[in-house]
């Protein structure tokens, strides 16, 4: 059982989100040029992820000294050896989820926060967004960041993301950001029918012929053992059927200890 959920508070006055305001100035213009970028890419495909990407400043949920990398397509490291992923494989991930306004969504990893806050412009109700993060360092940060962003009402728990959120269960998204080499039974439990996961695992066939990563870069599973696939799963009953995939991407390892 998780300790007593967190919840963002609103912001007893306008400090942090003049804060924020200072912040974004001059970031504004690299944000519109990476969504343009992974539009034309197809990476971002939908209205509503090129509307969140718009929305939410990733400057904000990077450690101070990084914020001039914010928008630079690569992954970098947030502390206690997670990294905030890079801007394509997000967008991919979201794509794949195909939220809904008014969609609970439990986000398994959250790191410092960024995808959450992405999430809560998908599903329009920061509500029905809930994260769980292993280090509770990071869940603190997480908290942190989205209270200064002005994003309230998310709920962030520091746990074993693989036991899920049973509390706050049943979900109509799960999102796995840390690769796995199964989905958790327990989260599969913890979606709806008919609902949607999405988890980077390891690549089902690693004879299969070369494809391109989010880089343009020619990887096999072969030459790159760690590389995995993006794949959305639809619940249908009570099982878990692969509908989409996207190759190949790394992440750090999902613990499930």
């Amino acid at each position: 059982m998780f300790p007593t959920p967190v919840s963002i508070p609103m912001n007893p006055s306008n400090k942090s989100a003049n804060k924020t305001k200072q912040d974004l100035n001059g970031f504004n213009a690299k944000r519109q040029k990476l969504v343009e970028q992974l539009t034309r890419e197809n990476t971002i495909q939908s209205h509503t992820v090129k509307n969140a990407f718009l929305s939410v400043p990733r400057e904000a949920f990077f450690p101070d000294s990084l914020h001039d990398h914010a928008y630079a397509d690569n992954a970098f490291p947030i502390g206690g050896g997670q990294t905030i992923s890079q801007p394509s494989t997000i967008a991919a991930m979201l794509e794949l989820l195909d939220i809904q306004t008014g969609n609970k969504v439990l986000e398994i990893g959250s790191g410092s926060g960024y995808v959450l806050a992405l999430l809560s412009h998908l599903t329009s109700d920061p509500t029905k967004v809930f994260g769980i993060e292993l280090q509770s360092e990071l869940q603190k940060q997480a908290i942190q960041n989205l209270r200064e962003t002005g994003i309230n009402g998310i709920r962030v728990n520091t746990g074993n993301g693989c036991l899920g959120w049973k509390e706050s269960a049943p979900f109509d998204r799960i999102l796995i950001s840390a690769g796995c080499s199964k989905i958790p039974d327990t989260l599969v439990e913890q979606l709806l029918e008919g609902g949607i996961i999405v988890a980077p695992v390891a690549i089902a066939n690693t004879n299969e012929k070369t494809k391109k990563n989010q880089n343009q870069l020619e990887i096999t599973a072969a030459t790159y053992p760690d590389a995995l696939e993006l794949v959305a799963y639809q619940k249908q009953n009570k099982k878990l059927i692969p509908k989409k995939r996207k190759c190949c991407y790394v992440f750090v390892p999902l613990i499930c200890d």
